[in-house]
């Protein structure tokens, strides 16, 4: 709570300084989580100057606002968050600029509430992990386009030519994605996974997915929790669980060998990454490369 209190002092202070200029002209766009910065960076190119906020790695829904990061968000001309509380530490932060008319942009805004996920685990109400579904990130791709295009329509032509370009990479990659599943028999379709990051994975692919934590990595998984999952595993006679980039492997390990303990078998079947990319420079630091690491990783281990 402190901290919230500093950061909002802050924000307050320098918003009455904010300094949108820079040395090539380009918008200032600040985003959150790097899969955002991903996605901007596909359809903004160079023709905007982009600071992601979280690196490779970090969890978003552990995430505090450093007093930099504000000084970054005073001076963004657009800001795109997840939304949906996926950013649960910077709601506050985020209300303040709103009030400011500062303009931020939600890129779950860019889907019908209808099509998502509901979850008690969070204010939204729904489940915030929706790039986990393929036609999810092109809807939100046109969306992004769109706001880049209205706030810089000198730039608007590039803008959407990169959009386009974009969404016949991500149709191409859901299609991929399909075949690869498809060579996985239906019932071995069963995914456990440190929290419950792929639920919009499993109802666009077919896959029962369940995770020892909730969809916030903010709460613990409990003892019951573990035992509980350990004889779901052994009476599905499930092969493989997984850990997650961004949240410790010790939850999966205790889940693992309480498994191993009632005298079956489990293997850890790789790391996958669920609210953070790779790092720069590996396929795995783009949505694309991604979601065909994780996919694969899934599919090998679980055949």
């Amino acid at each position: 709570m402190k901290n919230i209190l500093v950061i909002l002092l802050t924000f307050s202070t320098l918003v009455s300084c904010k300094n949108n200029t820079n040395d090539n002209g380009n918008l200032n766009i600040v985003t959150t989580t790097t899969l955002i910065t991903d996605l901007v960076t596909h359809i903004g190119g160079d023709k905007l100057n982009i600071q992601g906020l979280m690196g490779t790695g970090v969890d978003p829904h552990l995430y505090k606002a450093s007093e930099g990061d504000v000084t970054k968000l005073v001076n963004a001309d657009l800001i795109f968050y997840g939304g949906l509380h996926l950013e649960g530490k910077l709601v506050e932060v985020f209300e303040k600029m709103q009030s400011q008319n500062l303009q931020t942009i939600a890129v779950s805004d860019a889907l019908d509430p209808k099509t998502l996920i509901g979850s008690d685990n969070f204010a939204s109400n729904y489940d915030p992990h929706i790039w986990f579904d393929v036609k999810n990130w092109e809807r939100i791709t046109a969306y992004v386009v769109k706001k880049l295009s209205e706030t810089d329509p000198e730039n608007k032509i590039i803008f959407e030519a990169n959009g386009r370009k974009y969404l016949e990479d991500l149709k191409a990659l859901d299609a991929e994605i399909i075949a690869t599943i498809n060579t996985l028999p239906r019932e071995k379709r069963i995914l456990v996974t440190a929290h419950d990051a792929f639920n919009y994975f499993g109802k666009a692919y077919g896959f029962e997915v369940v995770g020892l934590q909730g969809l916030s990595t903010a709460t613990e998984a409990g003892v019951m929790d573990v035992q509980n999952l350990a004889n779901f595993i052994i009476a599905k006679k499930i092969k493989a669980i997984f850990v997650e980039s961004s949240v410790p492997k010790r939850t999966i390990e205790a889940l693992q060998a309480a498994v191993n303990s009632k005298k079956y078998t489990v293997e850890i079947g790789g790391t996958l990454f669920s609210d953070a990319l790779g790092n720069d420079g590996t396929p795995e630091g783009t949505y694309i490369g991604m979601f065909k690491h994780n996919v694969n990783t899934i599919v090998n281990a679980l055949k």
